[in-house]
């Protein structure tokens, strides 16, 4: 049996419901800022969160004729002050964390289980994010936040997990991932880890054969309980524990 040392959170739609109302809504801030006609309606971002890192989705916009071509020195301006609205969306309260993780992440911290962040956000949007819905504390908190370009592939690939797994020196046997696409599943998969997925209106449709519990969302002791869509380790549950992340490394 393997113990469980450490829990590594994906951001976006993981964290919080980045994508929808915080990520897409910045993004077509900043082409109309920039004088782009192009806006990413809901259907639109859904069909491009299949290719990971923002100005990738720029980049796959172009090549697919829906936006004008343009060097990268502009996809990345682009990018940067897409950011910054992100950032502002954030400090005004818009991108609140979901149902259940900051109570999960103070259960695990409390029991001295390491915590760490590995997203392909960039830094700065993480660091907003941390500081307006967990607060300043968790800076500390988190043992690291491996995020952005600080590995060459993004996720489906597993270079961010591997990553943050030897900076830390903790093993795959003994860490876990937290979810929501299946690129961070995939990404999870193939560093070697076991995968818990809370998906959303974007992925809850996505492939996620292989991860050990696929649920609506962590949940909360008083609210209904949370939808359970895969969950081949037979745990009963109302809420996401981490008694139940315990279980699937047992297991």
């Amino acid at each position: 049996m393997a113990e469980l040392k450490c829990i590594l959170w994906d951001v976006d739609g993981t964290l919080a419901d980045t994508e929808r109302d915080g990520h897409r809504v910045a993004f077509n801030m900043a082409f109309e800022e920039a004088g782009h006609s192009r806006k990413w309606d809901v259907p639109t971002y859904g069909e491009l969160l299949a290719v990971t890192g923002g100005k990738e989705r720029i980049q796959f916009d172009i090549e697919r004729g829906d936006m004008p071509d343009m060097p990268y020195e502009e996809i990345a301006g682009l990018h940067a002050r897409k950011t910054e609205h992100y950032q502002s969306l954030i400090a005004e309260g818009r991108i609140p964390l979901r149902p259940g993780v900051h109570r999960l992440l103070e259960e695990a911290c409390e029991a001295g289980i390491t915590l760490g962040i590995s997203t392909t956000t960039t830094p700065s949007a993480l660091d907003a994010l941390i500081e307006h819905s967990l607060g300043h504390e968790w800076f500390d908190r988190f043992a690291i936040m491996a995020a952005g370009d600080i590995v060459p592939a993004k996720k489906p690939a597993p270079d961010i997990y591997t990553y943050a797994m030897d900076q830390l020196g903790i093993p795959a046997e003994n860490t876990m991932a937290l979810e929501d696409s299946e690129n961070g599943w995939k990404s999870a998969s193939a560093a070697g880890l076991k995968c818990v997925v809370t998906v959303n209106d974007y992925t809850k449709l996505h492939d996620f054969n292989g991860a050990d519990l696929v649920v609506s969302g962590l949940g909360e002791p008083d609210h209904d309980g949370v939808v359970i869509f895969s969950n081949p380790h037979a745990l009963k549950l109302h809420h996401v524990q981490l008694k139940h992340l315990q279980a699937i490394m047992n297991g």
